[in-house]
Order: structure tokens, then C-alpha cells, then sequence
């Protein structure tokens, strides 16, 4: 109970005769290295499994998003593996996937922070009606979808080619641990996962984290064009934008004025600081240089009145440019506050990957938005509710490496 959670009545055991020991050091113990937060290795996309001892049982249950573009709903559970210790007196693995329910399987952890499932037994992944029938399930289940939908939206050849990328790995599959991000009492609201729209892509897992002046949205499942482990979004939290009049707001060019002039202003410093450099490096005597405008400080989500008592941050209208392209376009009409940030956008198979400006919308702690500028489109990101246990890192040198080691498992 203290180490692994485990309530249940212990007596269950006795009928199985399998003693509270054995189910603690052949199952507990034994696997206790894999309980935690994964990332599974299906090239571009990526995923999130959470493994958690369930009862007497440890699970595998994959994270899919809602069903696009409804990214306020709860996060769907799909259980990968299961590890139990009931009639046996060693611990059985079995896969969960496909319809025939569970069948054999095998879990082996090579490295410390990787580990691979194996199916023994793949015909139990089959459909009578073969790969058609598999895939009009795996339309409906995974992404709430039909074949008559994916025709009327001319996106077949992309979905198809998801489902025939992850169906090469449903023998053997390999996963990385990843982290749940560190929480410090300054960041500008709770870091953690989050669920957001990606225009034709569906909605896709990203993980806010906070480093210092900047904030960073890394996929979790990606894409072809952008794939997992990379990082999304980079918002630049010394760069504040006091939206116009609503308006005025409605008009791209205003924004789009507002966004090129900040981003006219960090190029120009880029630029000041690296004369700067070579000057200094190559010894150069003269007159002293320009000294750059300090940046603004971090705004608080919070304000403090001369009376001492917290006050929340004063609400700024917001709509949406009519230019812009939203795929959900439920999204809240104020906001907290807005930053200036960059996405990353590539071509297919993460070619000519380049970072463009956009703005940051805060519209709450669970719900933030960004307007891809060069695109013209609007991304809503709300929050995964779901507890996380065994995630945390061991420190903060730990879950920055992930990061780095993040973008490269994918490049």
C-alpha cells in the first residue's frame, strides 16, 4: 500500500493461492521500472502511455485525444498491456491489443529508461474482414471517423498512410519514459499536457513546460509535417502584446502589424548583440555601443492593489481575425493575457523546418490558444485533467536532457 497504492482486500489472494510476498516481488518489484509516463517509438507520431498498477494488475493504458475538434472533452484510455500475478507463480504479460481480448505477450526493459513490448500471438489482431475492416474500426475508434468522412475531406492518402505506418508495429513496439514538466510557484500557470487542434492533423498532445523567460509546447504525438518531440511553440514571456480594440482585432493586418513589429525588434537586438560580439572578440576600440533597451519584465497572471489583496489580471476582449481558420471555433471571447511566440512549421517528412511568428493567447489555466500568422490559422489547447503518478523527474538536469533527447528521437 505505501509503495504501490495497492486497497484491495488482500484476502482475494488466498483463493488464487498466491501469497502477498510473491505478488509483491515477482509483480510489484519486478516491474516497477516501467510504472511512469511513455512515449511509444512510432516515428512521427508518438503517443503517451501511462502504466499503473491497477489493483493487483499493472496496466498500459495509451492516451488518445478527443474526437477533433472537440478538444475540451476528456482524453479517451486504451489499455496496450496488462501484467498480472493471479494463477501463476510467475507474472504473466499479456497484450491487449486487437478484438479477440488478451493473449500473450512479453515485456523486456533493455535500458534503464526504455523498454519493449512483443505480442506472441499477432492473430488475435485480426479481423475476419481483413485490413479493410481493421481499418474502418481503427477509423472509427481511434479518430471518430468514417470512410465517407475522410473521402469528403480529402485527407484519405494522409490517414491512410497513419494506419499503415502503425500497423508495422503491432508485434513489437519500443518506448522512452518522458517526464511530467517540473512545477515552480512564477510560472505563468500550471505546466503540464495539454490537448490542441492542428487544422487537418486532428487534435494532437503537446507538454507546456517553463524555462525561465521562455515557455515551450513540445509534441507529444505529432505529424509527417511536424513530428513528436519537437517543440511546437516557443513563447517569449518578456514579450507581452496588448491586443487592439475588438474591432480593430478583426482585422489580420492590425495583428499582423503588432506581431512583425515585435519580431522586427527581437531580429534587430539578435543583430546588435551579435556586433557586439564579433567587436569584442576582435579587440575593437572605439566608441562604447549602443546599450539595448532591457526587455520588459515577466507579467504576473497576477496583481497585487496598494491594499495588499491579490486581484486577478484585468480580462481583454478577443475574437478572431476573419481571415483566420479555426477549427474550433468554440473558443473563449476574453483572455488573460497575450506573448509574442513562434511555431514550427515543415514541410512533409520535417522538411525545411522553420520557426514563424504568431501570438500567444492565455485565455484561462486550463485553456490557451495560438494564431499561426504565416498560415492564417488558430490553434485552441486545453488541458488534460488526467493524475499522473511515478512522473515526476529526479531533477531538473533530468527533464531538460529528455527534451533534448526528445527531438532527437524523431530526426
Amino acid at each position: 500500500m505505501a509503495e504501490y497504492g495497492v486497497h484491495e482486500n488482500l484476502r482475494k489472494l488466498e483463493v488464487t493461492g498466491v501469497s502477498c510476498q510473491e505478488v509483491y516481488v515477482k509483480l510489484l518489484h519486478q516491474y516497477r521500472d516501467i510504472l511512469g509516463l511513455w512515449q511509444p517509438d512510432l516515428g512521427p507520431y508518438g503517443g503517451l502511455l501511462n502504466v499503473v498498477v491497477d489493483g493487483f494488475f499493472i496496466i498500459g493504458w495509451m492516451y488518445l485525444p478527443p474526437h477533433d475538434p472537440h478538444v475540451d472533452e476528456p482524453m479517451r484510455l486504451k489499455p496496450v498491456f496488462r501484467i498480472h500475478l493471479m494463477e501463476k507463480k510467475a507474472a504473466t504479460v499479456e497484450c491487449m491489443y486487437g478484438p479477440k481480448g488478451p493473449h500473450s505477450g512479453q515485456i523486456q526493459m533493455d535500458k534503464k529508461n526504455e523498454f519493449c513490448t512483443k505480442c506472441l500471438q499477432t492473430d488475435y489482431h485480426r479481423m475476419s474482414g481483413g485490413r479493410q475492416e481493421e481499418f474502418r474500426t481503427w477509423l472509427r475508434d481511434d479518430l471518430g471517423r468514417t470512410l465517407d468522412d475522410i473521402f469528403h475531406e480529402h485527407m484519405q492518402e494522409l490517414i491512410l498512410m497513419k494506419f499503415i505506418y502503425i500497423c508495422q508495429y503491432d508485434n513489437c513496439l519500443t518506448y522512452r519514459r518522458i517526464y511530467h514538466p517540473p512545477n515552480r510557484p512564477d510560472d505563468l500557470l500550471r505546466p503540464g499536457f495539454f490537448k490542441g487542434t492542428y487544422g487537418s492533423h486532428g487534435l494532437e498532445i503537446v507538454m507546456l513546460s517553463f524555462h525561465g523567460t521562455l515557455a515551450k509546447a513540445t509534441k507529444i504525438t505529432g505529424d509527417p509535417n511536424v513530428p513528436a518531440g519537437q517543440p511546437t511553440l516557443e513563447i517569449d514571456l518578456t514579450r507581452p502584446v496588448r491586443l487592439p480594440v475588438l474591432e480593430h482585432l478583426r482585422n489580420i493586418e492590425e495583428l499582423s502589424r503588432l506581431i512583425m513589429d515585435i519580431h522586427e525588434q527581437i531580429n534587430r537586438a539578435q543583430r546588435l548583440a551579435g556586433s557586439d560580439e564579433e567587436e569584442a572578440a576582435a579587440g575593437v576600440q572605439g566608441e562604447e555601443p549602443m546599450q539595448e533597451e532591457s526587455p520588459p519584465p515577466k507579467p504576473k497572471d497576477r496583481q497585487v492593489d496598494v491594499q495588499g489583496d491579490v486581484q486577478p489580471p484585468e480580462q481583454q476582449a478577443f475574437a478572431l481575425p476573419e481571415e483566420v481558420l479555426a477549427r474550433n471555433e468554440d473558443y473563449p471571447r476574453s483572455c488573460k493575457m497575450c506573448f509574442f511566440g513562434t511555431g514550427l512549421i515543415a514541410g512533409h517528412g520535417f522538411s525545411s523546418p522553420e520557426r514563424t511568428p504568431g501570438l500567444f493567447i492565455l485565455f484561462d489555466d486550463d485553456r490557451f490558444g495560438f494564431i499561426w500568422l504565416e498560415l492564417r490559422s488558430f490553434s485552441l489547447y486545453s488541458r488534460m485533467r488526467d493524475r499522473f503518478q511515478n512522473s515526476q523527474p529526479p531533477s531538473l538536469e533530468a527533464f531538460e536532457e529528455m527534451l533534448k533527447a526528445m527531438q532527437l528521437w524523431t530526426t
